[in-house]
């Protein structure tokens, strides 16, 4: 049996604070935020519990990469968000290493009439740093730098704006988002 421990001990107060921060990192794509107070099974990040424990829940459809999909992380997800596990192709959302979510051409980017309806990812890195890329767009004043795990798929995503999908990358506490306006060059 799985030890299904490890949500949030404050749900109220964390939930709003890891809300808050998912939404900045969408608003202030290069900016690094801290998330606290998930503690889910390994191999799954503090950060990508929290994300998962915050945007989450039984109406959410998630997929699990072959990194994540594993039955302690299944049990730990239908216990505190109640998600229905899906194939990519259905996902809202998809959770993995960034080479277990490959092809993401098979995630949904939206249509013309209903760009929301497009996927998001949740990556888990390594490490946030150093920056490898150089983002510009909406949110960023000048220009701003990420650590991304390639820069040609999301180059070619921002070229689907309206459509595409959104990202976030976390690594242990750390998160950092990437929306699809975002456009996206090698350092």
């Amino acid at each position: 049996m799985s030890d299904l421990s490890g949500g949030f001990a404050h749900a109220p107060e964390q939930a709003a604070r890891a809300f808050r921060a998912c939404l900045e990192t969408l608003a202030r794509p290069g900016q690094v935020q801290r998330l606290e107070g998930a503690a889910p099974p390994a191999p799954l990040s503090p950060a990508a519990g929290a994300v998962l424990l915050t945007l989450v829940d039984q109406a959410v459809r998630l997929h699990l990469a072959p990194s994540h999909d594993r039955p302690e992380i299944r049990d730990w997800i239908a216990f505190h968000c109640g998600a229905p596990l899906v194939a990519a192709e259905e996902a809202d959302f998809a959770l993995g290493s960034w080479e277990a979510l490959q092809p993401v051409g098979r995630f949904a980017i939206g249509t013309p009439a209903y760009p929301d309806r497009a996927a998001t990812l949740i990556v888990e890195m390594e490490t946030l740093a150093p920056p490898n890329a150089r983002l510009t767009g909406p949110g960023i004043a000048r220009d701003a730098e990420a650590r991304l795990p390639e820069i040609a798929a999301f180059a070619d995503n921002r070229a689907r704006f309206p459509l595409g999908f959104d990202c976030f990358f976390t690594s242990g506490d750390r998160v950092s988002g990437l929306p699809r306006s975002t456009k996206v060059e090698a350092l």
